[in-house]
Order: C-alpha cells, then structure tokens, then sequence
C-alpha cells in the first residue's frame, strides 16, 4: 500500500508540474520578463596541452591558464533561450616543455634541452586580449535561474605579450620571440548545468611561425585548452 501511495503522489506532483509548466508557457511574452539575459560575466581556468609538438618533445609540469571577461548577451528568438554572444576578454597561459629557445637579434633558434643539463625554468607565459564569439543554448526563462547551456563558438586573440624564461645553474634567459603567433584564432565549446560547466578551445593556427627544431623538425604546435567555466549574472 505504501509502495502504491507513492507512486500516486509522484504521478500526481509530476501532473501538476506540467500543468503549471504549460501555464507559463502560455503566459504572454511581455507579462513576464522580456529583457532578461544569461551568462555576461564569466572566469575560469584551463589545463593547456600543446598539440602536434615533434615527437622528440614532451610537455613538462602543468601548463596551464586563467581566463576572465564580459560577454554581451544578445537573445534571438522569443523564448531567450537562445542568444549570439559577443565579449571582450583576457587570458594569461603558461606554457612548459622541453625545448631550449635562444635569440640574437631578430634570429631565434630551437633545441631539445639536453638531459645533462640541469635546469630549474623552461616556460613560455603569454597574455592575451581575446575576442569570444557564441551560439548559445540553454533551458534558461525569466524564472529559471539553474539550467542547462551548451554554447559554441570561436574566440579571436591578440598575443600583446609574450616572456620566454629559462633557468639553469649557468645560464638565465628571458626575451620576447618574435616568432610567436601574435593573432590566435581557435573554436570553443563550454558545455554545463548551474555553476559547474566544462570549456575547451582548439587553437586553428600554430603557437609559432616558421618555427623549426634542430633536428629538422617542424614545430607545428597548436594549443588545445580544457578546464572550467563559471558565468556570473
């Protein structure tokens, strides 16, 4: 009898759900809140792996990056729950990896660093002025503050700095390298429920122009970043 008494209970809850779903539904449009808009601010944090490295290269320690920024929340149909979003924003990425990079003048050269060599700093930090551009989806309305989100885009980038920082007992280097792709363009997808969502981005062009090893190898590195995403107001 219990058993059968709450299978009724919940039947009954979820009917009454769906009756008041369908009486929002049928509310007009401008009785509720016609403005409103999702997702303008938002930070987060990524893990960066460097794609199509030679194969004599591996990454060291944790690359990584932290990104913030102001997305403006265009709505395109009359539901809102689907917008187009433009923004500006700012990224720092640090970068850790093998390779020994030297400069003399406007000439820059690339080497594995040998294994005798002890060295305590072989990174590369860039910070980066960001331009995101999204298709947005969600299960927002006016009253609906938790739901689902898929956006999807691309996210154009201005290099306006970039450090390269090498330590070892003997030597200390830091420069800039004027090889390093200034513009970076690539595809994002944050994808998510409430606060927690999960951004990837796919960089389209190399991290480097006409960048090659000293075994002959081309190094055709793209960045791929993957982390979290959080979105305020």
């Amino acid at each position: 009898m219990k058993f059968r008494f709450i299978i009724c209970t919940v039947l009954l809850a979820l009917n009454l759900a769906n009756a008041q779903e369908e009486e929002s539904v049928q509310e007009p449009f401008f009785g509720t809140d016609s403005l409103y808009v999702e997702d303008q601010f938002y930070i987060g944090a990524t893990y960066n792996i460097m794609f199509n490295r030679p194969k004599s290269v591996s990454q060291r320690n944790l690359s990584n990056g932290i990104f913030v920024g102001y997305i403006k929340d265009i709505p395109i149909n009359k539901k809102r729950n689907k917008a187009i979003g433009i923004g500006l924003g700012y990224s720092v990425n640090t970068y850790f990896d093998e390779i020994k990079i030297t400069r003399q003048g406007d000439e820059v050269t690339y080497a594995l660093i040998d294994q005798d060599i002890n060295f305590s700093k072989n990174k590369i930090i860039t910070h980066i002025a960001e331009l995101p551009i999204e298709y947005r989806w969600r299960t927002s309305s006016p009253e609906k503050y938790v739901f689902w989100r898929i956006y999807t885009g691309v996210k154009l980038g201005y290099v306006f700095s970039d450090i390269y920082k090498f330590e070892s007992d003997t030597e200390k280097l830091r420069f800039s390298n004027p090889n390093f792709n200034q513009f970076q363009y690539g595809v994002t997808l944050s994808v998510g429920y409430n606060t927690w969502n999960v951004h990837a981005y796919y960089g389209l062009n190399t991290l480097f122009d006409n960048a090659v090893l000293n075994d002959g190898s081309s190094i055709d590195t793209r960045d791929f970043k993957l982390g979290i995403m959080f979105y305020i107001l």
